[in-house]
């Protein structure tokens, strides 16, 4: 995420082309960026003159013990600067809706007529008298906050007759501090509603713009782009299809709106219009002016697109392409909301989301008419949990491999009764589903790009699901064994029985769980998230179909551990400090034994699933599940004293046939045999 913000606010990629008629380093304003003098400390303030032949000041701030530039209101741009080249009889001032005064800092103004009075009189056609001189000035942030309320009101007072000439012109206006090169310059100007009213006045023009012809291209600068198009209640289906440069490099980045169907019936039989408009680098600027906002903790990750439509459409279909493109670029549709001035996370929802691309549908209103992504919050990338993760799972696998070779060595030695053999029976296929779950989970993470969106990836998807839930299943069947145990005392079942009721469980549930959920998302393309493959959660909630029945389970095996709990204290009257103890302690070793046996450990999941939360939460949740394996091995075989005592038995027999063997050999008939050979 940082490394994708800090290309973009220093791409050096440069467009070719008439579009750009300006050099980067003109754009720049590193020459005029000088530190104050005199000591730093610390939350002090200080500001210095601009450099010659600009106006107003740069302001710094100290943080730790540096002076560190907060703001800009460097400008060579003034009224009088835009019709220099104009034989005016008097100096061009502001009327009370125009730029403030403080912005300009003239000296002794001398009011006259305003800025629209001006370009009315020197170009009302397509107001081409201000270009040139806007195009080469230099892209401070005075300069920009001037170019922004110059814009404003032309939205203002010049919108009465908008052509597709004016609206060229205009665009070009915007378009010169739109540029890459100028994105962090826009950072530094004191009022921080500034290019959100960039955003405001843009739409506020266009919506003025008369559309003449069918699918009319308005305007096609590098950092804004505009299209229109005659739409009534009989227009079938319509689309704004938009592919944008980004940083200067040749592939566009792409961006399409949709107006449905159903919309369009909904307007009347006389001819009305649709106004698109596409911003590739305003997300960037959105981001850096608003830093250190909480409501902006995310960079934009595709296209800035406005839209506007008639009186009475509402909802309005997005497809953005993303530009950063891992798997943890999780993307999250939002509408910004010109009077809040922030992204609106209510104002659309996500309908599809795919690797590089995102579908959204979006509620059209006058406070919310542009709209993009963000990255998400939701995935956590971290490398505390990766090593985490990776260590754990490696130490499982081996205990995993070792659980079941030691099941195997003492398998005819414990398992004497019907409880018993059950017993191991639950903590071998326990073993064996969490074994094959985590070697899924190990080729899922390593070759989901390359398997994303084949055959293949609903196969690992499919067998990573079954596995864990046969997991979960196993557990709960461990349960009701243990509830078996106690409360069933002179009855018993059959081995026979409870073998086919222990496999229906332990695997025919998690297949028909699993089974049902691909039939039923496989077909509308939701059985997978767009970034792994693993269930789907944004459009089809096929996670739940893992989640429900794991936090189920492990709600009923928490009920089962506590009655475990009661049933082991026995208190006895007058009994001792000392019998007080070992029964804590009793009941401590059970709770200790059963929580990963019967997988208790993956409750702290409910807490990661919240938005928001501490680190902490994932990093414990991660410690315990990595190395689930490794607690089987520990609680449900070693620390078993029946086990220890087949191990001994075992290794005794071997130690006694291999002695007997030796002593055979050196026998003296054995002897004797030798010698006679």
């Amino acid at each position: 995420m940082r490394l994708f913000m800090k290309q973009l606010l220093h791409g050096k990629g440069q467009p070719d082309g008439d579009k750009l008629q300006y050099l980067e380093g003109r754009l720049k304003t590193g020459r005029i960026q000088e530190k104050c003098q005199g000591p730093c400390i610390s939350a002090s303030n200080c500001s210095q003159p601009c450099a010659q032949h600009f106006r107003g000041e740069i302001g710094f701030t100290c943080h730790q013990d540096k002076w560190q530039k907060s703001t800009e209101t460097c400008t060579s741009l003034s009224v009088e600067t835009l019709f220099k080249d104009f034989n005016t009889a008097a100096r061009l001032s502001l009327a009370a809706s125009s730029i403030p005064v403080h912005i300009l800092d003239f000296r002794a103004p001398e009011p006259v007529e305003s800025v629209a009075q001006g370009i009315r009189r020197h170009c009302p056609i397509d107001y081409a008298c201000i270009l040139d001189v806007v195009k080469s000035s230099e892209a401070t942030s005075g300069n920009i906050a001037f170019i922004v309320e110059l814009l404003r009101n032309i939205s203002t007072d010049l919108s009465d007759n908008v052509t597709q000439e004016k609206m060229k012109t205009y665009s070009e206006v915007a378009n010169h501090i739109l540029d890459t090169a100028a994105i962090s310059n826009w950072a530094f100007i004191p009022d921080k509603s500034t290019s959100s009213d960039l955003l405001q006045s843009v739409n506020l023009f266009a919506r003025q713009l008369h559309v003449h012809n069918d699918s009319e291209n308005l305007v096609d600068e590098l950092f804004i782009q505009a299209k229109g198009l005659r739409i009534n209640h009989n227009t079938p289906e319509k689309k704004f299809s938009f592919s944008t440069s980004m940083n200067g490099t040749t592939e566009g980045l792409l961006g399409m709106i949709e107006i449905p169907r159903q919309e369009l019936w909904k307007l009347p039989p006389n001819a009305s219009q649709a106004i698109s408009i596409a911003f590739p680098t305003l997300g960037a600027i959105l981001k850096e002016v608003h830093l250190q906002n909480m409501s902006l903790p995310r960079p934009v990750n595709g296209l800035v697109l406005s839209v506007i439509l008639p009186e009475g459409l509402k909802q309005v279909l997005f497809t953005f392409e993303k530009i950063n493109k891992s798997r943890n670029a999780r993307a999250q549709c939002v509408g910004w909301h010109s009077r809040k001035r922030r992204w609106d996370e209510n104002a659309c929802e996500t309908t599809l989301e795919i690797t590089n691309k995102v579908k959204c549908l979006c509620n059209y209103t006058n406070m919310v008419m542009s709209f993009s992504i963000l990255m998400s919050p939701r995935s956590i990338d971290n490398k505390v949990l990766d090593y985490i993760t990776c260590i754990g799972l490696s130490i499982s696998i081996f205990s995993l491999i070792l659980c079941l070779i030691i099941e195997a060595v003492v398998w005819s030695r414990v398992v004497v009764t019907e409880i018993s053999y059950m017993r191991h029976v639950c903590i071998v296929n326990i073993a064996v589903s969490l074994l094959i779950a985590n070697v899924w989970f190990i080729i899922n993470s390593n070759f989901h790009k390359k398997a994303q969106g084949s055959n293949w990836c609903v196969a690992l998807t499919f067998f990573s699901h079954f596995f864990y839930l046969s997991l979960f299943f196993w557990m709960f069947f461990k349960a009701l064994l243990i509830i078996y145990g106690i409360l069933v005392v002179f009855r018993r079942m059959m081995k026979s029985r409870m073998m086919a009721i222990g496999f229906a469980i332990g695997y025919g549930c998690p297949l028909v769980i699993a089974g049902t959920t691909v039939a039923v998302t496989v077909p509308e393309k939701g059985y997978m998230r767009p970034d792994a493959c693993w269930l789907n959660w944004d459009n089809t909630k096929a996670l739940l179909a893992f989640a429900i029945p794991a936090l189920v389970i492990v709600a009923v095996n928490l009920v089962v551990v506590l009655v475990v709990a009661v049933n082991t204290q026995r208190p006895s009257i007058g009994s001792s400090k000392s019998q007080d103890l070992a029964i804590i302690m009793r009941i401590s070793k059970n709770v200790a034994i059963l929580t990963p046996l019967l997988g208790l450990t993956w409750g702290f999941g409910v807490a990661t699933l919240v938005e928001g939360t501490s680190l902490i939460f994932h990093i414990i949740f991660a410690l315990l599940n990595a190395f689930q394996g490794f607690f089987i091995l520990l609680f449900g075989t070693i620390m078993d004293h029946k086990i220890r005592d087949a191990l001994r038995m075992r290794m005794s027999s071997l130690k006694g046939r291999s002695r007997a063997a030796e002593n055979a050999s050196l026998s003296p008939t054995n002897g004797s045999k030798l010698m006679n050979r």
